[in-house]
């Protein structure tokens, strides 16, 4: 059964530790589980537990220069020229596919540009056509860690992906994107927007978060505590899974994973 989730919102919110959380979470339920890194910090190996020195042998998608040479025609960095739109991905994700702990298959994108940037247009081509792909044509359960917008998710591909989950913390600019997020996958058909509340610190900050998603017209998946045992995680450089599985906010992670599987299964 394939279950498709975008994980978006501002930067420093924690959607890498709950994306790669959710992967490694649905993978151990048994689903067949691709992890996707399409956010420009490249950071969701980490949330999932794969080794440093894995990935430094690994070079994203984007990077990779001669397979988006042959796959659209153009040269990233190249000046002028015309590219494919629509290029060939179907073997790139288990071509380069990642084995991580639970055997969870995590794919890195890289750092894309928007079209106007020019020298990256080819690579951003192969991108968006790869996410199309993931989304549309594989069984699997794809969990996207996305970047703060989700400019890569085309009409056809934003329909297609089950649930959208917007990831918040206490403060105006995260909820101020949060609006505009919604807008967007609304408008580009995105069949079912979530909230999460994350690191909060206590029941007034959750009520505010919870009154906000509700201002907003998103439906509530948790919220989950500020917990001094997912830094620590981080400082020690470990996936939040392996160093506090009975922590707080896994619990509140598991308790997503739970509902997801319900609503799609």
């Amino acid at each position: 059964m394939g279950i498709k989730i975008a994980v978006v919102g501002k930067g420093g919110t924690g959607k890498t530790t709950v994306a790669g959380s959710l992967a490694r979470l649905f993978a151990r339920d048994g689903f067949n589980v691709f992890a996707i890194d399409a956010d420009p910090s490249m950071n969701l190996y980490k949330a999932v537990g794969v080794s440093n020195e894995t990935m430094n042998k690994v070079t994203p998608i984007s990077e990779m220069h001669d397979l988006v040479e042959e796959r659209t025609g153009a040269r990233p960095g190249s000046s002028g020229g015309v590219f494919i739109l629509n290029p060939k991905v179907s073997d790139i994700p288990d071509r380069f596919k990642v084995a991580g702990p639970d055997n969870v298959q995590l794919l890195v994108m890289g750092t894309v540009t928007q079209p106007s940037g020019g020298c990256m247009c080819p690579s951003n081509s192969l991108v968006r056509a790869l996410l199309s792909h993931l989304v549309l044509k594989r069984d699997e359960v794809i969990i996207m860690d996305m970047v703060a917008g989700i400019e890569h998710l085309g009409r056809g591909t934003a329909k297609a992906v089950d649930a959208m989950i917007i990831i918040v913390e206490p403060g105006a600019r995260s909820l101020d994107l949060a609006g505009r997020i919604k807008e967007l996958a609304e408008g580009l058909g995105v069949k079912k927007l979530f909230i999460v509340a994350n690191k909060v610190a206590d029941d007034e900050e959750a009520q505010i978060l919870i009154k906000a998603g509700n201002e907003l017209g998103l439906e509530l998946l948790a919220v989950i505590p500020y917990d001094r045992e997912i830094v620590k995680a981080d400082l020690h450089d470990k996936a939040p899974l392996d160093a506090a599985p009975d922590s707080e906010a896994m619990k509140q992670i598991m308790k997503i994973r739970e509902r997801l599987e319900k609503e799609f299964a």
